[in-house]
This record gives structure tokens, C-alpha cells and sequence, in this order.
């Protein structure tokens, strides 16, 4: 199954997408958009560019895993994605993919102006191994 993550900030927003077989992530971009209706049209259509089968958002949980200002504007934007597209729309825990991706920059040796270009698709594609991950399991646990 073909599937968009989508690593949602207030300044740019990364995308990452899967391929069919759920084996390879890879980051697809950024929208640098900063208002909510212009970040939601643009994920829409980047669904219909990539014939995405799903979308799942990175929920930041607070590290105690209460749910704050963040998590309540990606269940916002879930929330506007399920009412416009007809592929399910699921919230994964997203927490900590911003170090993550950091740290897999550092070690690429990516800083600066790049960094920033990249940090969040990379995010992007953080939050999809995650759930790939978590799908391979569930089906493991399935066929067992």
C-alpha cells in the first residue's frame, strides 16, 4: 500500500511516501505554506499526485503522552483530510522524529540552510518507518 506521511508544523510541513511493497520510505518534500487550509489543499493534492492509498500524520504527543497545542491541530487536520478524502486518514505518534531526523542529518554531515530544507521530510519519513514498522509487526502477529 502506498502511503503519505506528513510531518505537520506551522512553518513547513514535510512528506514522505512509501512504496507499494511498504519496504522503502523516502522523503517526496516540504510545503512552506503557513496557513492551515493552504497546507490541507496541497497534502490533498499531493494524495493525488503520488496515488497515496493512505495518509498518516505525526501526532506530537507530549513526551508524557498527554496531548497539547500541536497534537490538537494535527487532529485538526486529520480531521479536515478525512472529510475531503475518501483513503483513511491515521494519527501515529510522532514523538521525538524531529531529533531523530536531526541526528540522521548530523550524521550525513547536512547542517545549515540545507538542514532546514530536508529536517522535515526527513521527520516525514521518521513517522512512516515507524508505522511501517508497526504494520509488519501486526501482520507477523496475524499470521502467527
Amino acid at each position: 500500500m502506498k502511503i503519505l506521511a506528513v510531518d505537520f508544523g506551522d512553518t513547513r510541513t514535510g512528506l514522505a511516501m512509501c512504496d507499494r511493497t511498504e519496504f522503502l520510505a523516502s522523503p517526496i518534500g516540504i510545503i512552506t505554506e503557513k496557513a492551515f487550509a493552504k497546507v490541507a489543499e496541497k497534502i490533498v493534492y499531493a494524495t493525488r499526485e503520488y496515488a497515496a492509498e493512505m495518509v498518516v500524520i505525526g501526532l506530537p504527543l507530549n513526551m508524557d503522552g498527554s496531548r497539547g497545542a500541536r497534537a490538537e491541530k494535527a487532529e485538526k487536520l486529520a480531521g479536515v483530510l478525512r472529510g475531503v478524502l475518501t483513503i483513511p486518514v491515521e494519527l501515529w505518534d510522532e514523538r521525538s522524529t524531529t531529533i531523530t531526523a536531526a541526528n540522521i542529518l548530523s550524521q550525513n554531515g547536512t547542517y545549515g540552510k540545507k538542514r532546514k530544507e530536508v529536517l522535515d521530510a526527513v521527520a516525514a519519513v521518521v513517522i512512516l518507518e515507524s508505522y511501517l514498522a508497526y504494520r509488519k509487526n501486526q501482520r507477523e502477529q496475524e499470521d502467527k
